[in-house]
């Protein structure tokens, strides 16, 4: 045997005996793995097998395997349909708002807590803007409603107050409905968000702010100067994300916050999907409908971190 075959066996020997102690050493995190990736391959791998339905004539009866092949049919008509492209629009404007006004709440919520020296105002500030969290969309959906009623809500009450009477139908106005959209979703999800934020400003090296205040950098330049830069990263790496699912709408605040005065503007594609495909059973319809928004949230993801890596150097990968 020559040399070089004789140090390649013993490398692969090498190889072969780390990982041989490293996962008996370990077995027990590999173990708590298992179920995590069960659940992505049955219900988020399995399922695309699904996807043929796009392409046929889905009868239920028949099955995949039975029904006809139709192409891109289903496509053609999507795209030529005006309620199609309206919910669409929907879509993305309700996206573009939460974009705009609920992205940057958590990043300023973890700054502030952060800025909390008092720790038990500051554990117990943090507890309550958690539990919305936990409450399901009816909980919070029925709330919003209650609160802003114009009759019985506490909101209209206080502006009858100082207006001399006057109260405003929040949730049956085109202008004050998607405001209070965004606002439901900032109530219920912001202080679920700023963890990760408040982890990232956790791991900043306290000698960076020692050095600031060296400078004579007050608590805002610290902030704008040593906060900031530091956790730009995980900005950016949240932001690309999110670009990946601009096309998505949580089926249950819709359906708990709309009604027949603003569907023009509430009807999304969760909610047309929840329509067309359990309602009235066009599977292969709203399968096409799947299909078409996850391809523009992943084409946008893969955009928007290309964009990022370009202008900052930052990205996913």
């Amino acid at each position: 045997m020559s040399v070089a075959m004789h140090r390649k066996t013993r490398k692969s020997r090498y190889r072969t005996k780390f990982w041989r102690n490293y996962l008996a050493n370990n077995y027990q995190l590999y173990l708590m793995l298992v179920p995590v990736l069960l659940y992505y391959f049955l219900f988020h791998y399995l399922p695309y097998s699904g996807l043929l339905m796009a392409f046929q004539d889905y009868k239920l009866g028949l099955g995949i395997e039975g029904s006809e092949f139709v192409g891109l049919k289903h496509f053609h008509t999507l795209f030529r349909s005006s309620e199609f492209w309206k919910i669409l629009k929907n879509t993305i404007a309700l996206n573009l708002l939460n974009l705009v006004l609920y992205f940057p709440a958590p990043i300023i919520l973890a700054i502030l807590l952060n800025e909390i020296r008092n720790v038990v105002f500051k554990r117990v500030a943090q507890s309550l803007m958690y539990l919305p969290y936990f409450f399901s969309w009816v909980v919070i959906g029925g709330m919003f409603v209650d609160i802003l009623s114009p009759g019985t809500g506490v909101v209209n009450k206080i502006l009858s107050a100082l207006t001399g009477g006057k109260t405003i139908f929040f949730m049956a106005s085109t202008f004050w409905w998607p405001i209070m959209f965004v606002l439901s979703t900032m109530y219920k999800e912001v202080g679920w968000g700023s963890i990760i934020y408040l982890a990232a400003i956790t791991g900043i090296d306290a000698e960076l702010y020692e050095a600031a205040r060296i400078d004579g950098a007050n608590r805002w330049q610290q902030i704008l100067h040593v906060t900031l830069p530091c956790i730009s990263q995980t900005i950016v790496i949240l932001l690309i994300l999110r670009m990946g699912s601009v096309l998505n709408v949580g089926m249950e605040q819709i359906l708990m916050l709309e009604n027949a005065a603003v569907k023009s503007i509430s009807d999304v594609i969760s909610t047309y999907t929840y329509r067309m495909g359990i309602q009235q059973l066009q599977y292969s319809k709203t399968t096409a409908i799947g299909v078409f928004q996850s391809l523009i949230n992943m084409v946008l993801m893969l955009l928007a971190n290309h964009i990022s890596k370009r202008l900052t150097g930052d990205g996913i990968w």
